[in-house]
């Protein structure tokens, strides 16, 4: 049965993600804007991005939509999720279909739907697409036997471009008096996905040059994975440091998420972007809310709240919470784990090439690297923190059995410390007397736990995720 996880639906191209089933969705997503539309006819805008089959993919889910009677403009040519996001709620249109499975393996594909304020579908909104593709399984519209092309021509389904008017909003956010920075030197690395190019186009408008690599179109991305965690990122180090560059920004495969390395080759996690934009939002722009984060966000977030004296709101994996929050409370900032940040004053979406940017305006604000802004951040907070995730893939029996019984883990202590609070938001996640943590959680979007950990120092940090694979260990099929 087909449903949306944390961000949409993904599969496995020609096993679970196929055009019969992606039709099925492509359908309900289409019923649900008619149901929702205040328009005559409502319009759908659809993007993909550079995944095997990811523009056929899109332009069946075109025809799909104007089977519906509705009007379609489809990219031209892939793009990052952040821009189809974008036109969404500039263009007021009633939705968007994006195909791509963001981070994951190229075997996978997949499609996010996003709502007309530009944003994550909501819990609410995916709930009703389920509901809508319950019914069009029990009966389903007969795909029409047509070209693409033919379609186009009767002039129901549209191509644009929605870049050139994304280029103009994430320039308008950063701050331009501290451009051209041209002692900074910038490398880009979009993982062969859909951000290449784009980082390029905005700092030009800043006065400024940049480099890039693995910026061509391959649906294999040889030799990596397009999700920019340090494991992932060694050729963007060599660049960096071979090069003499200053920062290098990495987004992952759909370009809504970013981390960064430093000119010493330092990975600059998700963690330490999400914190340093926090103090610089605050101290140097100026900007006021509250802040939200996912559950297996650093601490480090925790600690700047309670100094600069802000409500911190926790909420499960996936920025689709973000949103409800950033459409329903003031927020200053969001952020996830996994490196997709949003700001206020933008649509409520995580976006990799407008944080990228405001890295790059945050060095060039205090000239320094952004490793060396990162240690005063923690010597000012009073410790180091140290972070570490590990995937372990799954047979699909053991992630059922695993999403069935995690819960029922409760041990008093890890690694000889006493758990003091366990935290069920989204997985379980304990919390240790020392202020370190481990945390366990089943992936929506793939056969995989993650355990995530936090400590002050490597080693520690280390022993905490196999203490975590441990506990997952005593969970199995059979069991």
């Amino acid at each position: 049965m087909i449903r949306f996880g944390t961000d949409g639906w993904r599969g496995v191209i020609a096993d679970e993600f196929t055009f019969d089933r992606l039709w099925l969705v492509a359908c309900a997503i289409s019923r649900y804007v008619i149901n929702n539309s205040r328009r005559e006819q409502p319009l759908l805008l659809i993007g993909y991005d550079t995944r095997f089959n990811s523009d056929l993919f899109a332009r069946l889910c075109a025809v799909a939509a104007d089977a519906h009677g509705i009007r379609v403009r489809i990219a031209e040519s892939f793009v990052p999720t952040p821009s189809i996001s974008y036109a969404t709620f500039d263009e007021k249109a009633d939705g968007a279909i994006m195909i791509t499975a963001s981070h994951n393996p190229a075997r996978y594909d997949g499609i996010k739907f996003k709502a007309p304020y530009g944003g994550s579908a909501s819990t609410s909104i995916t709930a009703e697409i389920e509901n809508e593709l319950r019914r069009v399984e029990a009966d389903p519209l007969e795909r029409p036997d047509v070209l693409f092309e033919d379609v186009l021509a009767r002039g129901g389904v549209e191509l644009f471009d929605p870049v050139p008017a994304y280029i103009d909003r994430v320039v308008s956010l950063v701050n331009a008096q501290v451009f051209p920075a041209e002692d900074l030197k910038v490398m880009f690395d979009p993982l062969y996905g859909a951000g290449q190019g784009l980082f390029s186009r905005a700092l030009a408008r800043l006065g400024m040059d940049c480099g890039q690599i693995h910026g061509v179109h391959n649906p294999l991305f040889p030799g990596l994975m397009p999700e920019p965690i340090g494991e992932n990122l060694a050729d963007l180090r060599e660049a960096v440091t071979a090069g003499a560059f200053h920062v290098g920004i990495a987004v992952d495969g759909d370009a809504d998420r970013v981390t960064a390395i430093d000119a010493t080759g330092r990975f600059i996690s998700s963690h330490m972007v999400f914190a340093l934009l926090l103090k610089h939002l605050i101290e140097v722009r100026g900007w006021s809310g509250n802040v939200v984060k996912t559950v297996s966000t650093t601490s480090m977030i925790d600690r700047l709240c309670e100094k600069y004296d802000l409500k911190l709101y926790v909420v499960p994996v996936g920025f689709k919470y973000i949103a409800d929050l950033m459409l329903e409370e003031d927020i200053l900032i969001g952020g996830e784990e996994s490196g997709g940040t949003g700001i206020k004053n933008y649509i409520p979406e995580r976006d990799g090439i407008l944080i990228g940017l405001l890295l790059v305006e945050i060095m060039a604000t205090h000239k320094k690297t952004l490793g060396q802004l990162i240690d005063e951040l923690m010597d000012d907070l009073g410790r180091r923190f140290v972070y570490l995730r590990r995937d372990i893939e799954l047979t699909q029996a053991h992630k059922e059995v695993l999403l069935g019984s995690l819960n029922e883990l409760s041990p008093s202590e890890i690694g000889g410390q006493k758990v003091t609070m366990v935290e069920k938001v989204d997985g379980l996640k304990f919390h240790r007397a020392d202020g370190s943590w481990v945390m366990l959680r089943v992936s929506g979007t793939e056969a995989v736990v993650r355990v995530y950990a936090e400590a002050t120092a490597e080693r520690e940090v280390e022993e905490l995720v196999r203490n975590g694979v441990e506990l997952v260990n005593q969970v199995k099929p059979g069991g």
